[in-house]
């Protein structure tokens, strides 16, 4: 087959149809627009570039269609032609938020875009969001609003700041009541929380499990919190190695408690015993750290609205 001709093939299957012929269902939990999660039992193959490209969040594996075809299938690349070739003309389901693209100016660059926003504020609808809804104290949130942090994003949505060492915004995670996605441009490194020359580095996949893990343990100088932002690009693998290699740390893998966060646990303990740091793998009550963090505040709320019903808590009036 002419090299035109596997250039045309690959712009006619998409990744999104050879997941779901294999299988593979869509996360809606967890998926976005520019990053669509597909789960096949423990299996995970993340699709991007509008299903011309994909990845596998455990591994270094990625590629375009036919080399997704060689990796759930384990064929040669002739033999993946002829499956790709098979699959033309079948239209996979899509994510019922899904829809066609709009023609738009480019957007402006990350520094300026990052700037023109405000920080959450009380009152503000970010602000609502993450203390009400996500029942973030307002301490954590004060923290990493000093430390440049946070954003208040389109409808009431957080934008949560990655940056390199230098402390340049490099991307940032946005989330809200109705949103879940990262900004346009720009890399993930890593989203940073507490004190910078820290030798106690907890790694989760989230920004706000990242500030919910702090508020869990409450403030501690020797702490530093991250965010992967659920994923890994070579710049957050870079920044976790020079993390890991300086005297004396201590990497805490406290991603989630669920096959992708002990994967991405596994990883964490390569690079810490590759770098001679100490590791240690700290899993939340519930699936992820924000999760364990509202059960504990709903108790705790449960709890002091009880003891204020108890008869001894109303004294008879004196007449």
């Amino acid at each position: 087959m002419a090299t035109s001709e596997v250039e045309n093939l690959k712009t006619r299957v998409s990744c999104a149809t050879v997941l779901e012929r294999a299988g593979f269902a869509i996360d809606l939990k967890e998926n976005t627009r520019r990053a669509v999660k597909h789960r096949r039992g423990d299996d995970i193959v993340i699709m991007i570039h509008e299903g011309k490209g994909w990845f596998d969040p455990r591994s270094e594996a990625k590629g375009d269609v036919l080399s997704l075809i060689r990796h759930l299938d384990g064929v040669a690349f002739t033999d993946a032609l002829v499956r790709a070739a098979e699959l033309v003309g079948f239209v996979p389901a899509e994510p019922r938020w899904r829809r066609a693209p709009r023609d738009r100016e480019s957007p402006a660059p990350l520094s300026k875009r990052w700037r023109a926003r405000r920080t959450p504020w009380p009152g503000s609808a970010t602000w609502h969001y993450l203390h009400n809804e996500r029942c973030l104290p307002e301490m954590i949130l004060r923290a990493a609003i000093r430390q440049d942090q946070l954003r208040e994003g389109p409808h009431g949505s957080m934008w949560a700041a990655h940056v390199d060492d230098g402390g340049a915004v490099t991307r940032w995670e946005e989330r809200g009541p109705n949103w879940r996605g990262f900004s346009t441009g720009g890399s993930k490194v890593l989203f940073r929380l507490g004190t910078l020359e820290a030798l106690r580095i907890c790694v989760t996949e989230a920004a706000i499990d990242a500030m919910s893990l702090a508020a869990l343990e409450g403030p501690r100088d020797e702490s530093l919190y991250f965010s992967t932002g659920g994923g890994w690009s070579p710049a957050t693998e870079a920044g976790l190695r020079t993390l890991a290699a300086r005297p004396g740390a201590q990497l805490i893998a406290a991603t989630d408690a669920n096959s992708q966060g002990a994967a991405f646990a596994s990883r964490l303990r390569e690079i810490a015993e590759a770098a001679g740091a100490d590791w240690f793998r700290l899993t939340p009550t519930a699936e992820d750290w924000n999760e364990a963090l509202k059960e504990k505040v709903w108790a705790e709320r449960r709890e002091r609205e009880e003891r204020e019903d108890l008869p001894h808590a109303h004294p008879a009036r004196q007449g």
